[in-house]
């Protein structure tokens, strides 16, 4: 794979019939979609307006005074809410090493960038590689959109020589950390969907291909590994997770542990509370009804949600989850 070195994870795999069927069409829809929709996607005027209105409520809620009547974990979870709005959470990037990468037809540097969160203590930090035509193909595609944000950022020029010497490697990693730098302090380009591909793009192409193949295994622990950065970097817009949540799902379900695939199913939900015409909510009420129905949970509420949301849509022929959890990073 060009990105680098994905996420390393256990070489055991359950193989399955997970592929893609040959006359099955790409799922799209025109409703309120979530991830498809970024082709960059940028917070315009009623957005932000929305985003600060919502903000808003949720620091009153949260900054509402704790009363007698509150459990322990209420106060403790009020508590923490006080701390965290007090501290401006960012994401910084470290570009510590890199190291030369040599095969048969092609050499090249891979350098090892670490992805922080700030503001709060950050137990997951993400690490990944990119090579050198990786951030290339970012800048080009960049300019191409946000021109104007794009034209004075500074960006480390190819040598014809000498581009695995010493100096010239650690100018590059000094250089690409400024830019990642850079980058992330344009709002504009910090929530664009070329910049967060970059940086999750790769593992999530491998994971979604292994999804494919059946590889449950080697999926699951790709997709675990990339949570957490797509956490840090998609805090603007938490449906942007569904994709993924769901594939942990499909993951967890077709390596028989029901429960664990229940609970990712749960967070999925969760952001889809306001999105009813996501693609993804239908298909994912139906699996949830499954596993409630399996795990002895109560599932007359999620089937009532199903019922509603399917009279008020026209009736066609609904994907499952699965479909449309393998038809994720086809390109």
């Amino acid at each position: 794979m060009e990105g680098g070195q994905p996420f390393s994870g256990e070489s055991n795999q359950k193989e399955g019939t997970g592929g893609t069927p040959k006359s099955a069409p790409a799922v799209r829809s025109d409703e309120d979609d979530g991830y498809e929709v970024l082709i960059p996607f940028q917070a315009n005027p009623e957005q932000k307006e929305t985003s600060n209105v919502t903000g808003a409520n949720r620091s009153s809620k949260n900054s509402q005074s704790p009363n007698s009547s509150m459990t322990t974990k209420e106060l403790q979870e009020y508590w923490r809410n006080e701390k965290r709005n007090c501290r401006e959470v960012k994401v910084l990037f470290e570009i510590p090493s890199a190291r030369i990468v040599e095969k048969v037809f092609s050499k090249y540097v891979a350098y090892r960038i670490i992805i922080i969160q700030t503001g709060s203590f950050d137990g997951n930090r993400s690490i990944i590689e990119r090579r050198y035509s990786d951030f290339e193909r970012l800048h080009a595609n960049l300019l191409k959109t946000f021109y104007d944000e794009m034209e004075d950022v500074p960006f480390p020029k190819k040598s014809i020589s000498g581009n695995f010497t010493e100096e010239i490697i650690m100018e590059r990693k000094l250089a690409f950390q400024d830019y990642l730098r850079i980058l992330y302090s344009m709002e504009c380009i910090q929530t664009s969907r070329m910049f967060i591909d970059f940086l999750v793009g790769p593992e999530m192409e491998e994971a979604y291909s292994c999804l494919r193949g059946g590889q449950y295994t080697k999926a699951l622990e790709i997709f675990l590994a990339v949570v957490p950065l797509q956490e840090k970097l998609i805090k603007h817009r938490p449906i942007l997770l569904v994709p993924t949540l769901c594939a942990i799902l499909i993951c967890h379900k077709d390596l028989d542990n029901s429960r664990s695939a229940y609970e990712f199913g749960e967070k999925a939900l969760l952001r889809l509370q306001n999105h009813p015409n996501n693609r993804y909510f239908m298909p994912l009420l139906e699996t949830m009804i499954s596993l409630a129905y399996e795990l002895g949970k109560d599932f007359v509420s999620l089937q009532e949600k199903l019922e509603e949301r399917k009279a008020k849509k026209v009736p066609r022929k609904m994907v499952t989850l699965k479909e449309l959890a393998v038809q994720e990073y086809v390109h």
